[in-house]
């Protein structure tokens, strides 16, 4: 026997031997194999269609994530000028309101003052008329110390009258 060129019973044998093992796996092998290669495949589509869907879901995401960025930047902008004119707004009615106290201080210093003034003024013509009717009444008094010129004094009261 030799072993390039067998002999016409070991390729018979062969043959027959092949023919029951291709017998054996065509009827239980092969739909094993095949049945458990479909499954796979069907396994690997389906994943493959997750996949995409997963990836569809994920550009969803991605823009309603963009829109929510878009969205809280717009209300961040919207905050913010809200908040600086609030800001002005506190500002205005402050200053208003400090100015509004600076005048009715003002006002009231004002009042103060001339009330002040007037006090002193009557104050000082007072004074100035107790002096002057002191001093006229020590002038008087030394002018009239005789009857001759209080006579005289009165006789010259009445010419002015006259005259007038």
């Amino acid at each position: 026997m030799s072993l390039v060129t067998p002999d016409i019973g070991l390729l018979f044998w062969m043959v027959v031997i092949f023919g029951i093992v291709f017998f054996l796996l065509w009827k239980f092998g092969f739909p094993i194999i095949t049945d458990m290669v479909e499954k796979r495949s069907a396994h690997i589509d389906e994943s493959l269609k997750l996949a995409r869907e997963a990836e569809i879901r994920m550009q969803d995401l991605a823009r309603e994530q963009q829109q929510l960025i878009d969205q809280s930047k717009l209300e961040q902008t919207r905050i913010l000028q809200e908040a600086t004119r609030t800001r002005a707004e506190i500002i205005a009615k402050a200053e208003q309101e400090a100015a509004d106290k600076a005048e009715q201080l003002l006002r009231k210093a004002r009042t103060e003052i001339e009330a002040e003034k007037e006090s002193a003024l009557r104050d000082i013509r007072k004074e100035v008329a107790e002096l002057s009717v002191g001093i006229a009444e020590k002038v008087i008094r030394k002018e009239l110390s005789s009857d001759k010129a209080q006579m005289d004094y009165v006789d010259r009261l009445v010419d002015e009258i006259e005259k007038k």
